[in-house]
């Protein structure tokens, strides 16, 4: 893979994010990642001479699968120093994500390959986003909103959808994490609040906002 500039590799992320509800605008691009429409136009016009982007004025844009290569580089990069920064310098996971977005743009394949070794081939980040593996390929977890969940069925939670720090506080503050095994005791029809049991501790009471942002796997 060719070096790309900072700023190249954050459009590129930025768009692989954006286009999963299909062909991003420059409007999009620009609220994303808090610039000018005319700043945005300006790199996709690099973007598309470099054959990473699809690109047609007025008619949005799209990565080629070139520009997808390249963005699943720079994700694996930023999740494994992720769960390195989390697992080893114990870092809280609300912390993780900006040291990261500095740490991603370190290019060295060799460096980001030792560190998948040394982190034993981590599948997951610490908010439960999939790791792609060092040939782009990103696992997939069968999993369901917490709000869906049987009652007294045994879970563990393996994402997190809303990754903003007010968030991961609150869930920090209720003992929440990745990994957490939990089961859903009493749904309650007037505000659709939930009693949750989570290991050993007394059961607790949950809105529905924060368990509709709490994903879940069957198991124990």
């Amino acid at each position: 893979m060719l070096n790309y500039s900072t700023s190249e590799e954050n459009y590129i992320k930025a768009i692989f994010h954006l286009q999963k509800d299909g062909t991003v605008t420059t409007n999009e691009l620009a609220a994303e990642l808090q610039t000018r429409p005319a700043s945005v136009t300006d790199m996709l016009k690099k973007l598309s001479a470099k054959k990473l982007v699809h690109y047609q004025a007025y008619h949005g844009f799209v990565l080629t699968p070139e520009g997808r290569k390249v963005a699943l580089v720079i994700i694996r990069r930023h999740r494994l120093w992720e769960f390195f920064l989390a697992e080893k310098l114990k870092f809280s996971w609300e912390e993780v994500h900006e040291v990261a977005e500095d740490l991603e743009h370190v290019g060295s394949k060799k460096l980001i390959d030792k560190l998948d070794e040394f982190l034993g081939f981590p599948r997951f980040d610490p908010h439960g986003d999939p790791i792609p593996d060092a040939n782009g390929k990103i696992e997939t977890s069968k999993q369901i909103c917490l709000t869906e969940l049987p009652l007294n069925s045994a879970a563990v939670v393996c994402y997190v959808s809303d990754q903003s720090n007010e968030m991961l506080d609150l869930l920090g503050h209720k003992k929440i994490a990745i990994g957490t095994k939990v089961e859903v005791k009493k749904k309650f029809s007037f505000d659709r609040s939930m009693e949750l049991k989570i290991r050993q501790q007394a059961p607790i009471n949950i809105s529905e906002q924060l368990a509709k942002n709490i994903f879940v796997k069957y198991g124990t």
